[in-house]
């Protein structure tokens, strides 16, 4: 299984971006999809995740401002951010947690990073 983000990009302060996510692979179900980040020199933080019964937890310092979505029929997930910070400027990840179709459960398989860059 692999996963494959699309989206990042250099916007001004207050502007919007969606990031997108999709799994690949012999996937049976997904329980978990999410988004984190890494700022320079600093560890992975968690941004937002979303289970596969609706259930989102988000940072609180992007509460009110992303939104976290999955297409099942698809297997991707997207980050929905609006009035970006600058101190939003990260590389971001997504993340899954997979049941293969031979039963096997796979957790926190990374995509590769994707930068945003916000500017004042």
């Amino acid at each position: 299984v692999q996963l494959q983000a699309y989206g990042g990009g250099s916007v001004q302060a207050g502007e919007s971006l969606r990031l997108s996510c999709t799994a690949s692979g012999y996937i049976f179900r997904i329980p978990t999809m999410g988004w984190y980040r890494r700022f320079p020199g600093k560890e992975r933080e968690l941004v937002a995740t979303l289970g596969d019964d609706g259930s989102a937890n988000y940072q609180d310092s992007v509460k009110g401002r992303f939104t976290i979505s999955r297409d099942s029929a698809k297997n991707t997930v997207y980050l929905q951010m609006n009035a970006l910070k600058p101190e939003d400027t990260a590389v971001y990840y997504c993340s899954a947690d997979f049941t293969t179709i031979s039963g096997e459960y796979i957790s926190h398989v990374w995509g590769q990073g994707t930068l945003v860059t916000v500017s004042s």
